[in-house]
Order: structure tokens, then C-alpha cells, then sequence
């Protein structure tokens, strides 16, 4: 069978609640490889949820419904506060990025009390902003954005990496309504030692399933590059 769209491999999936230090619960899920330990950790940070964005914005739920199983991978997702999907409805309300600065806080203590090992944060769109924002702040091993807009993360912000010896991995898409290839090297020139991938035929919301395969394909070469090439069949998944 041909692995596409929604479908899940075998992973183990658990509904989890974080809490944040100003008194919030949030609503996520933890998705695990189904018979061993995993080698590492994606948390991940969606996209701005004023515009349609929650935890089960395709990539990031593709990434859970696949990765446990191809790569080896913890991922974690959760809604930001006052973000509403299928799982429910974290409390609190959009603060536009400065107290989700506690939400990512929780899913790193959530981290820390699970073991769960080598984690590294993953931001698409606003979830670029909270990573660049607030990432350093926290135990990781390295950090992936996906289309950045660079709306709300200053240069500043960009430039307080250039010292951080952690990987920070930067996805570009050629066509982004945002902030394309060409402008992204000039606005992340700070950080020499980033890498920034150019995408080609890719755009902000990365639809249609070459480019899922291709953004996965990228995680997974930064997290756990022994897992690659991704495979692209399965004999005993579930839809």
C-alpha cells in the first residue's frame, strides 16, 4: 500500500494534557514507535491559528502518522492556547506569540517528565516565531523551520542564534506568500552557521504529497539521518 495522505502506521498514541506556569491546560497528543524506544523527539509548533492553524496541520499530523513508524521518531503535538482541533480545546486565548512563550515551555517540560530523548522543535509558519523566539531557551538538540515569515520574530531574534551551537534548519519554499529563498538568505545571514534549504515548486502551506515526502524527508535527515530514504510503501497500515 502506498503510504499517502492520512494514513497511520503502527505507532502507539496517547492523548496528553500539558500545563503551563500561568495556569493553562493544553490539549495534544504524543504519537511513539510501536514496538521500541524512540531515537528522537519532534515537538512541534503549528502554524498561526487565527488563520486555520492547529496541531493537526497536515505536515505535522502526517509527520505523526508516519514517522513513529519510518523513523523511529517521538512526535509531539499540541494546540497553542485558545486553539481548537478534533482533540479539543486548549484554555487561554491567542496572545499572539508572546505568552505561547509558556505553551512551549509546557511541551518541554512534558518532554523532560516523559525521557523522552534528543528533542528537537519544529515551527511552521507562526510556529517558526515561537521556535526562534523562545528555542533557545530550552534543552534541545536543533530546530527546523518551516516557512518562516519572520512576522513576528525580530532580527534580533534571528541574529541571538549566530552564537547557539545547536542545528537550525531553515525550509524555504521557491513560491512562499511570505518570505522566499533569496530574502531568507539576507534576513538569516546573521546565522552563517544555519543551513537553509531551498525548496523548489514549493509553497507555505506545502500541499500535495511530493511535498510532504520531501518536507519529512528533510526532518528526518536532520533528526535521525539513518532512517532515510524514507519508504513510500506499507504492508499493514491503517487508514
Amino acid at each position: 500500500m502506498e503510504i499517502r495522505g492520512p494514513m497511520l502506521l503502527p505507532a502507539r498514541r496517547e492523548d496528553i494534557e500539558l500545563q503551563t506556569i500561568d495556569g493553562l491546560t493544553l490539549v495534544g497528543e504524543l504519537a511513539v514507535p510501536h514496538d521500541r524506544d524512540p531515537v528522537a523527539t519532534l515537538v512541534t509548533c503549528h502554524p498561526l491559528p487565527t488563520a486555520g492553524g492547529f496541531m493537526d496541520s497536515h505536515i505535522f499530523r502526517k509527520a505523526a502518522g508516519r514517522l513513529p513508524a519510518l523513523a523511529d521518531l517521538a512526535v509531539l503535538r499540541f494546540n497553542t492556547r485558545g486553539t481548537t482541533s478534533p482533540r479539543g480545546t486548549s484554555e487561554g486565548a491567542f496572545d499572539g506569540g508572546r505568552n505561547e512563550a509558556f505553551d512551549v515551555a509546557a511541551a518541554m517540560d512534558f518532554v523532560a517528565s516523559r525521557s523522552l530523548p534528543n528533542p528537537w522543535l519544529v515551527g511552521w509558519s507562526f510556529g517558526t516565531e515561537l521556535v526562534l523566539k523562545y528555542g533557545r531557551d530550552h534543552a534541545i538538540d536543533g530546530a527546523i523551520l518551516l516557512s518562516p515569515p519572520l512576522h513576528r520574530a525580530s532580527d534580533e531574534d534571528v541574529a541571538a542564534w549566530a552564537g547557539d551551537p545547536r542545528p537550525l534548519v531553515i525550509l524555504v519554499p521557491e513560491f512562499d506568500d511570505y518570505l522566499r529563498p533569496d530574502e531568507a538568505r539576507e534576513r538569516f545571514a546573521s546565522v552563517p552557521a544555519a543551513t537553509l534549504i531551498a525548496v523548489e515548486g514549493g509553497k507555505h502551506l506545502w500541499v500535495g504529497e511530493n511535498q510532504t515526502r520531501r518536507v519529512l524527508t528533510e526532518i528526518v535527515a536532520a533528526v535521525n539521518p539513518g532512517a532515510l530514504p524514507l519508504a513510500t510503501e506499507w504492508s499493514d497500515a491503517t487508514a
